[in-house]
């Protein structure tokens, strides 16, 4: 089965739909014996919430996880137990922090503005074509970017330039695929050429941006004499923000505009439905279990989660499944299963 993989590589996500489809929502699939490829692949809603609720304590991303998402360090997308939920919990309490929530909000807004709209007024008036799969992923580049670093890396601009940095975290997601269908023997043989050299190279990028960032911003704190002990300026801003969210209540509870909000989230849900902003996740049970589907697992075994695919079962959302309908909410095109 490996080489109808490798066949249908440039189309995986669309061809894990129709195996998938054919498959009653979980497919079991044999690598060579050689290959340490053996995959169980699910869509079906009961295994998935069995897997990342129920018993998620039993199900972990493990050491081979870890190994083919190696250029994403110990972050939290590596992490398991103790030390995910360590994480989690940090991550938490800066996206939930007033001051955080306002930066992103003016970040995203002035790049819509300064960013987005000039670069489609420049290219409607030039009558040019435009990849707006390319826009857009420039402009969520820019964004988190900004969001990390405090700086922008001008990607979305009329130029369209070629960023060092975005580059290098798409030589990484091509290597990152590429692993998952290789048998890991052959990957760690490919060291030097093909996708693992460019692996190499757009690791040393990240590594090498990454610290320059990092030691601009430690020195940014030291010039301005910011410390963990200045309790009267972070009192100060809190209170600034809370007068201004206070504000903006009457805003955010105007009929008006609360039928655009609601009509945008479910905009925005049927997006997310089709299009996941991470296709497939990847799980491995430390203890041997069944799963709702009736489907027996070993430890150790891969699971792979195809968020992708199950967006468009029509078995989950109805014969419809592969149409975009915002006008839908999510919770009346599920199919009862």
């Amino acid at each position: 089965m490996l080489p109808g993989v490798l066949v249908r590589l440039h189309r995986i996500y669309d061809c894990s739909v129709e195996v998938l489809e054919n498959s009653n929502l979980t497919f079991q699939f044999k690598g060579p014996w050689f290959s340490g490829m053996d995959i169980l692949a699910t869509v079906d809603p009961a295994n998935i919430h069995y897997i990342l609720s129920s018993k998620f304590s039993n199900y972990i991303k493990g050491p081979e996880f870890q190994e083919i998402f190696e250029a994403y360090g110990d972050g939290i997308i590596n992490s398991d137990s103790e030390l995910w939920r360590s994480l989690r919990k940090s991550s938490q309490v800066i996206f939930s922090h007033q001051k955080y929530q306002n930066f992103s909000t003016s970040t995203t807004r002035s790049k819509l503005k300064d960013g987005l709209l000039p670069l489609l007024s420049h290219f409607a008036d030039e009558e040019m074509v435009l990849d707006l799969q390319d826009v857009f992923q420039r402009l969520m580049f820019d964004i988190t970017f900004i969001f990390i670093t405090g700086s922008d890396p001008g990607s979305l601009s009329i130029e369209m330039p070629e960023v060092e940095f975005a580059k290098a975290l798409d030589d990484v997601g091509e290597a990152i695929v590429y692993r998952h269908i290789t048998p890991r023997f052959l990957w760690k043989l490919q060291k030097g050429f093909g996708t693992e050299k460019k692996m190499m190279k757009a690791n040393a990028v990240l590594d090498r941006v990454c610290a320059k960032y990092i030691s601009a911003k430690r020195e940014e704190i030291r010039s301005q004499g910011i410390t963990h002990n200045s309790d009267e300026e972070s009192e100060e801003d809190l209170l600034t923000s809370h007068i201004k969210l206070d504000t903006s209540k009457y805003e955010l509870l105007n009929p008006e505009d609360d039928k655009f909000l609601r009509d945008f989230t479910v905009a925005l849900s049927e997006s997310m439905r089709l299009y996941p902003p991470i296709p497939f996740e990847r799980k491995s049970p430390i203890k041997p279990d069944v799963l709702p589907s009736g489907h027996k697992v070993k430890s150790n075994i891969n699971i792979m989660i195809f968020l992708y695919a199950m967006g468009r079962m029509k078995d989950v959302w109805g014969e419809d499944a592969a149409e975009f309908k915002p006008e839908m909410d999510l919770r009346d095109r599920r199919v009862e299963t």
